[in-house]
């Protein structure tokens, strides 16, 4: 900062005196020339009146130990050259166009005036953050089950009477519940494969071929259901030839996968059906199904802690494929022991291991294809269950595994 900003330089050949203080804080006894100019306002020997000098706050600016005379108007211009401002405020004052004027009376007055406003009072730099208030615990959150029960509950009431219904009364009858829900489940599958994939697997040849798949496995066994598999994989294949040729690939796959996971799977139930005590092996299959779900919802609803497969299906633990495992071998034992004919508690015990690592490997199958279509549920058709592949996706896989164990252990019957 040059001199300039301090003031005017004093005119030559002012003889007017300056009483103040001088470099060591001392007052001198005579006058000092040169430090103000001289004019009608100071003529007057006999002024005595002084202006008195702006207060300062007595904070320090930045905290710490300050010396007290910190933020203080200092002495300036020609006479005190060499010395630096100590006060920040007073700094940025003069550096934003203010400017200080030193004018001095022979009386001793001294002046500081600036033309705007004095500077605001010091703000601490880093106030101390205040603590935050404590906050009320809030209170734990109660476990939700993620459906309506009461819905679920009623839905799978009303299947379970049909189902029982139907089995126990006119055998052909369940063939055609199980035709039925082979044509749903494949109609809601190549909806969504259509809806959020652009994928057209033909419904038609699928719905026909696969109604004549499960007729044709309970009329003619195991061969009658590989001859109408193929018959309906062609049928894919000739009726997309009708579109363009854009996409043929992947539709004729889809729909070929489609064929094999909905009716060729569910064909194994309806083979059980062919056996003398058919009714009471579908039941056997049904009920070690539904517990091994049940056991594995209830047991991880409760102490479920531990992921079981994480990225696939987030919800299942560890500890609910315990209890899946527990409540199927437990009533498999039951039902070999007492239900079916010539079975034994050992053998029961097999078979509910086996239908629990198929049951949650079918669960977490359809979870795979779900979270690649990016949807929770196949359909709404079920109000509580979502759609009829939401209910079928544990039954389809273990389906051929009871059949198998049960034709191992006691026979085709």
């Amino acid at each position: 900062m040059n001199d300039s900003s301090w003031g005017a330089p004093p005119r030559a050949g002012s003889q007017a005196g300056y009483w103040g203080p001088n470099d060591h804080g001392a007052v001198p006894h005579g006058p000092v020339q040169g430090a103000a100019p001289a004019g009608p306002a100071y003529d007057a020997p006999e002024a005595q009146q002084t202006r008195p000098m702006p207060i300062v706050p007595d904070v320090p600016a930045h905290g710490g130990n300050q010396d007290d005379d910190r933020g203080a108007a200092r002495l300036g211009g020609p006479l005190f050259q060499d010395e630096t401002f100590r006060d920040e405020t007073f700094r940025d004052a003069t550096s934003h166009g203010g400017t200080f004027r030193n004018e001095t009376s022979p009386a001793g007055a001294f002046r500081d005036e600036t033309p705007s406003a004095q500077p605001p009072a010091a703000v601490p730099q880093n106030p101390e953050p205040m603590p935050d208030a404590p906050q009320p615990a809030s209170a734990p959150q109660k476990k939700s089950a993620g459906r309506d029960l009461t819905a679920a509950i009623g839905v799978g009431v009303g299947l379970g009477a049909v189902i029982i219904a139907s089995l126990f009364v006119v055998k052909a009858v369940f063939v055609g519940v199980i035709a039925v829900a082979v044509v749903v489940g494949l109609w809601e599958l190549t909806s969504r494969l259509q809806e959020r994939k652009g994928i057209k697997a033909p419904l038609v040849p699928l719905a026909v071929g696969g109604a004549a798949m499960v007729v044709a496995g309970y009329v003619r066994g195991a061969e009658g259901a590989w001859v109408a598999m193929a018959l309906t994989a062609l049928a894919v294949l000739v009726w997309r030839m009708t579109e363009p040729p854009e996409g043929y690939l992947k539709d004729v796959t889809a729909g070929v996968f489609a064929a094999f996971y909905v009716p060729f799977l569910a064909t194994f139930v309806a083979m059980m059906l062919t056996a003398d005590d058919g009714a009471l092996r579908v039941m056997t299959f049904l009920l070690l199904t539904v517990v091994s779900d049940t056991g594995a919802y209830a047991v991880g609803w409760r102490f479920g802690k531990h992921k079981l497969a994480p990225r696939i299906s987030p919800g299942k633990t560890r500890e609910g494929l315990l209890g899946a495992v527990s409540f199927a071998m437990v009533v498999g034992a039951l039902c070999m022991e007492f239900v079916i004919e010539d079975g034994t508690w050992w053998q029961g015990l097999l078979l509910g291991l086996a239908v629990a690592a198929s049951a949650t490997l079918g669960d977490l199958g359809e979870s795979m294809i779900k979270r690649d279509l990016g949807i929770k549920d196949m359909g709404t058709l079920l109000p509580g269950h979502g759609g009829i592949m939401d209910r079928l996706d544990s039954l389809l896989p273990t389906a051929p595994v009871v059949w198998l164990l049960l034709v191992l252990f006691v026979g085709s019957g």
